[in-house]
Order: structure tokens, then C-alpha cells, then sequence
């Protein structure tokens, strides 16, 4: 059996080498050959069919590209994450609709008015409606990762600044959680497992991200988080994610869902090896799909 760990060409940050470098290490631990290509080798064509370039079983897919991870299982080939929890993940407002319903805390949401008219003004009362949802209010892109796209609007004046900034990109409003302001909590899924849960925090943003300067420390994850993660992991059809949690008055809320999550600090902070895991459930699954019924 042999892997296939595919990469953006265009991405080449450290802790995205090293989420490839675990991942192959410990596949091959398992006597499963893997290969780390970027997606500039071109794995999937259409031609009025698509075709997959051959010697690859599973795909570990690290990439958002929804056209190649769909012509790969076009193609027949087992993406981990599949094409589709990709894309759900990769649009924030998409997460949110899909969680709904399911009993998952939230904060208040509202989707963005898309604009596709540079030249067009916002409207008054489209920016009263979102100044319902009270100040700060949070502003974001819906694409976007380690922490890039997204705002916060103190007052109207900085709410209409930031409409006007996001307006002809996907994007959404949400509530803002003081409570939570320059923390939240990164819990890990693998399998429909949760490994371990990592609290960010950051020191004056109210954002908590690694990537945007925020550190990690270990934290307990409690039997009620853990069934909630876990329930947001199978809605989305997820095999490895991480999700973020918001420390709210009356418990947790979903912040975000990421299918492809970094994990080298989750991995120092907690001694929880993930990489470990996660390739311990790619040669489970793939023996357990290939096993005759």
C-alpha cells in the first residue's frame, strides 16, 4: 500500500513541512510507503473523464483546492479528509449551516451581504442589522486560516470600515465573546476520537492563534466537550480535524472547525502524538474498506 501526502505548492510555511514530515514518518512506521508531492505535479486531469496518476492507494489530502480533491475521488482514489469535509470546513459560514441544528452551542451569526460591484455603498440598514448582534461585533472572511481575516468592530464607524473592506469576498458577522477575548480551546479529532485538548492563548489580540502569536498549554477536555467534538467531527464526515472552542458564560461554543489543523504545538504542549494517530487510522480504515463483506 502506498500514500499519497498532498501539498499546496504555493504554501511552504515551517509547521506545514513538518505536519508532512510527521505524517510520512509515521505511515512508514506502519510499513506504509508514502510520498509528499505539492499539487503542481498535477495528480488529477479531465478529459470528459478525470484520471488520477496511478501508484497511490489514499490520498492525505493538505490541501483546500475542492477541484483536485473532487477528481480524486472521482478518480476512485480515498482522500483523508474527503473533498467534501474539506470545503465544509474551508468556508466558515458553510460550517456553521452544516452544524446547525444538532444541538452544537454557537455564537449569534449572520451572513455577509456579498458585493459584486466594487464601486457599490454599503447599506444603512443592512450595517443597524448587524450592529444588533451588539458591539464589538466580529468580522470575518470566510476563508482564511491562522487567524487572517478576521476583524473585530469596536463601533459603527469601524463596523462600516470593515463592511466595506470584506464586501466583495465571502465573509460573515458573528457575536463577539468577551469571555473568551485572547483565548480559546483547540481540541483534536482523529478517528472520532479525541486525543487532547489545547488552550491558546493570546497576550493583546483577541485573537488566539499560534500563527498569530498566541502559546499553548495543556488543558482537560471534559466528557461534555469531548462528545461535542466529536459529534462535530461525524457531521462533517472528518477524520482528523481540530476544532476551536469559545469559553462562553454558560459553557462552550464552536468557534471554527479545521480540517487540516497544524499540530507540531498541540503535539509539544500536550505530548500527544498526532501524527501517530492519525496514521494509525488511515491503515485501519484502509484495511477495513478493502476487507470483503
Amino acid at each position: 500500500m502506498k500514500g499519497l501526502i498532498l501539498k499546496n505548492a504555493y504554501y511552504d510555511a515551517p509547521v506545514y513541512a513538518h505536519q508532512c514530515t510527521r505524517i510520512k514518518e509515521e505511515l512508514e512506521k506502519l510499513g506504509i510507503a508514502a510520498d509528499v508531492r505539492a499539487n503542481d505535479f498535477f495528480p488529477a486531469s479531465l478529459d470528459g473523464d478525470v484520471h488520477a496518476k496511478t501508484g497511490y492507494d489514499f490520498c492525505v489530502f493538505l490541501d483546500k483546492d475542492k477541484y483536485v480533491g473532487e477528481m480524486l475521488e472521482r478518480a476512485g482514489m480515498r482522500l483523508f479528509n474527503s473533498a467534501a469535509a474539506v470545503a465544509a470546513c474551508d468556508d466558515k459560514m458553510l460550517t456553521a449551516i452544516r452544524l446547525s441544528g444538532i444541538g452544537v452551542p454557537m455564537p449569534r451569526t449572520l451572513p455577509g451581504l456579498l458585493c459584486y460591484t466594487p464601486s457599490a455603498e454599503i447599506k444603512p440598514r443592512a450595517a443597524a442589522k448587524v450592529a444588533e448582534l451588539g458591539f464589538p461585533v466580529v468580522v470575518k472572511t470566510a476563508h482564511g486560516s491562522m487567524g487572517k481575516g478576521v476583524f473585530r468592530a469596536d463601533d459603527e464607524e469601524q463596523l462600516l470600515a470593515l463592511m466595506e473592506k470584506v464586501k466583495c469576498s465571502p465573509h460573515l458577522f458573528q457575536e463577539y465573546i468577551a469571555e473568551s477575548a485572547g483565548r480559546d480551546l483547540r481540541v483534536i479529532v482523529v478517528g472520532g476520537r479525541v486525543l487532547g485538548g489545547m488552550e491558546r492563548v493570546s497576550d493583546g489580540d483577541f485573537r488566539s492563534n499560534i500563527g498569530a502569536g498566541g502559546s499553548g498549554r495543556p488543558y482537560p477536555v471534559g466528557a461534555d466537550v469531548a462528545a461535542m467534538c466529536v459529534k462535530i467531527a461525524d457531521a462533517l464526515g472528518l477524520d482528523f480535524c481540530g476544532i476551536d472552542l469559545l469559553f462562553g458564560r454558560r459553557g462552550m461554543l464552536l468557534c471554527e472547525v479545521n480540517s487540516n489543523a497544524f499540530f507540531k504545538e498541540f503535539e509539544s504542549v500536550t505530548g500527544v502524538n498526532v501524527a501517530a494517530a492519525y496514521a494509525r487510522h488511515i491503515a485501519d480504515t484502509m484495511a477495513k474498506e478493502a476487507a470483503p463483506d
